[in-house]
């Protein structure tokens, strides 16, 4: 059995480019469904119903050390994809050792914002760009875990296609 440790190391690719070097940290989105109010007749007080598929603003954003030729893309009004790659550590509590096992976070979408830090002399820029996700894909191992397209009514969890009702509902 493997017991989940920690994020070993990762690599992050920009519209399918070498590796992005000097990367700090991600910070991932948060998956928040939007949501409505119910409440009336037949309700003791209210609740949150969420509506299922439709998520709010997700954003990605890049944390990183110096301005570099390498954050080009994130300079241009163009879509953009970023491709997060992780060796997550676990321990194998039967052979009591150490694995890695692959994961990750496949964004596309908009940058719509570029923070370009400060400057100190002898410390990083701390810096980052921020990305408005429209796809998202999370794998694990191989698998894919959870799957959102905007604009292709795309929710997919754990192989099942919750969009496929609403797509069929509309004549898509």
């Amino acid at each position: 059995m493997l017991f989940p440790e920690k994020l070993n190391e990762f690599r992050v690719y920009v519209n399918d480019k070498p590796d992005l070097k000097g990367v700090s940290d991600i910070d991932l989105p948060e998956l928040n469904f939007m949501t409505e109010s119910i409440n009336g007749g037949g309700v003791y007080g209210e609740y949150e119903a969420p509506n299922y598929g439709h998520l709010e603003s997700m954003q990605l954003k890049i944390n990183w050390r110096v301005i570099t030729s390498e954050l080009i893309d994130f300079y241009k009004p163009d879509g953009i994809k970023v491709d997060c790659r992780m060796a997550n550590q676990h321990f194998n509590t039967k052979n009591r050792k150490h694995e890695l096992t692959p994961s990750r976070v496949l964004v596309q979408g908009s940058v719509t914002k570029n923070a370009l830090g400060k400057l100190e002399k002898g410390s990083p820029y701390e810096g980052s760009s921020e990305v408005e996700i429209h796809y998202i894909k999370i794998e694990d191992n191989g698998k894919v875990l959870y799957e959102y397209d905007r604009h292709n009514y795309i929710y997919k969890v754990d192989g099942i296609d919750y969009g496929a009702k609403l797509r069929e509902a509309l004549g898509l």
